[in-house]
């Protein structure tokens, strides 16, 4: 059965890749928006992990419309999860019997629910699978730990294929370099180099 992930090149996507991988032909997919080449960073982490990739063209009004959500609200959140619910619906409408993403049990963004799971899959005759939805934080973290190289580092200096990628240069080029730093509070990403 071939299973469509979505994929960023970091931590949490790759181990639900590996975690997929037992069961489905998994194909990692970045979702894009055309704003910058950052899906690049996903498909060498693909390949350096040893899994097929694909881009996956997303609709840039989702972009802007999550921009001016997050710049309203005054932080990511509600504009991230607009933009993974939109990826979802796009990967659910790709050749996949089923669709995957790295959402945690502990994540706070994006998540999907029961429901929305349900209506991914009565709409499209897809299987939605969530293979990190009963691990936290820190169990993934030593699995990762033993299992991946991965580089961590701050948001603005790590290479990765994630939403955020897009949408930081997006809200800096509407609003000025200024409102990135007010949306998005400083954090870490990961960016997977290869297995261990």
């Amino acid at each position: 059965m071939q299973l469509g992930l979505l994929y960023s090149g970091g931590k949490d996507s790759t181990l639900a890749a590996l975690l997929c991988d037992e069961f489905y032909d998994v194909t990692l997919v970045t979702g894009h928006f055309g704003v910058t080449d950052d899906w690049e960073h996903a498909r060498d982490a693909a390949e350096a992990v040893g899994f097929p990739f694909e881009r996956l063209e997303l609709d840039r009004e989702v972009a802007e419309n999550a921009v001016t959500r997050m710049r309203a609200d005054g932080f990511p959140r509600n504009g991230i999860q607009q933009v993974h619910e939109h990826a979802l619906e796009r990967l659910a409408a790709q050749e996949f019997d089923a669709i995957a993403d790295g959402t945690r049990r502990d994540d706070r963004v994006p998540t999907i629910s029961r429901a929305q799971a349900q209506s991914l899959e009565d709409r499209h005759d897809v299987d939605y699978v969530a293979p990190l939805s009963g691990f936290g934080r820190n169990a993934v973290d030593r699995i990762v730990e033993s299992k991946l190289s991965v580089t961590v580092g701050p948001s603005e200096e790590i290479r990765r294929a994630d939403y955020e990628a897009e949408l930081r240069p997006l809200l800096a080029e509407r609003d000025g370099p200024d409102a990135v730093g007010e949306v998005f509070p400083d954090h870490d990403q990961t960016y997977v180099t290869g297995t261990d």
